[in-house]
């Protein structure tokens, strides 16, 4: 089976985008061409269908159109085989390789458990954690002109940050950055701590958001309630929009982007 993608043409593409109309996605007009409106409505059927969205039609996207499929033939999966210390290493060139050895496996397994362990998301995650933490390690945020004024407590300019949760002092100091993701702010601990399965334990021990494998499931869960516009962003090879997404900034973009790309290059 031909795998169909943006620039290609026939009579393999009319009968996609006649299966995508069919299925009520709208390409636009069926003339055999694969242009953008293809390239959307593939995308918004894959979100729908909880396939990779990388508006790309091979076999699975194709079989769930309902379009044949040769017997045993599928999308080739991502092997996280492939996430080796050595080559991760390369992606973080002046970090400890016991670091990487240690926690790597952690990352993995958090991203996988979550459905995020296609190469995107995982180049996604291990160029965060460059950004955030190159030491590969999850580590509490440092003080900083951005959270601390001049002579006042540690963080005490995120203790009233409405858009944080916080609700005044300690709040700032209690849920500065942590992890391998720098999760900050009152509301994402209890928002993530939740969605890990450990209830509120994250909002009344918060140092727990650096334990490793805590950290990385943490990771796995913030990417995860971004992952639609990640993706998007990643489909258009805007990695400072992927940066931002995490970040709110462009904080870190040169080591995130540094590391996505040897990454992409390496897997």
């Amino acid at each position: 089976m031909t795998i169909l993608k943006e620039g290609m043409s026939g009579p393999e593409v009319e009968r996609l985008q006649d299966a995508l109309k069919r299925h009520g996605f709208d390409p636009g007009r069926v003339d055999g061409q694969f242009g953008p409106g293809t390239e959307a409505a593939i995308l918004a059927f894959q979100k729908s269908e909880g396939l990779r969205a990388d508006g790309v039609a091979g076999p699975k996207t194709q079989q769930a159109l309902g379009l044949e499929v040769a017997a045993g033939e599928t999308d080739a999966p991502f092997d996280l085989a492939e996430i080796t210390v050595g080559k991760v290493s390369k992606m973080f060139p002046s970090t400890p390789l016991d670091h990487i050895k240690d926690n790597l496996p952690h990352v993995l397994k958090a991203l996988d458990e979550v459905g995020l362990a296609d190469k995107d998301m995982v180049l996604m995650a291990l160029a965060t954690i460059r950004a955030e933490t190159a030491s590969f390690q999850p580590i509490s945020e440092f003080r900083s002109k951005f959270n601390t004024s001049p002579g006042g407590h540690p963080f005490n300019l995120y203790d009233s940050r409405k858009d944080l949760g916080n609700r005044g002092a300690p709040d700032g100091d209690s849920y500065k950055g942590r992890g391998f993701i720098q999760l900050t702010g009152r509301a994402n601990y209890q928002t993530h701590g939740a969605a890990i399965g450990i209830g509120d334990q994250l909002v009344s021990h918060p140092e727990l958001a650096n334990d490793p494998a805590i950290a990385a499931r943490l990771l796995a869960s913030f990417l995860k309630s971004k992952e639609s516009r990640i993706r998007a962003a990643l489909h258009e090879g805007d990695l400072a929009q992927a940066r931002r997404l995490v970040n709110g900034g462009s904080h870190g973009l040169a080591e995130f982007s540094a590391a996505f790309k040897i990454g992409d290059a390496l897997f």
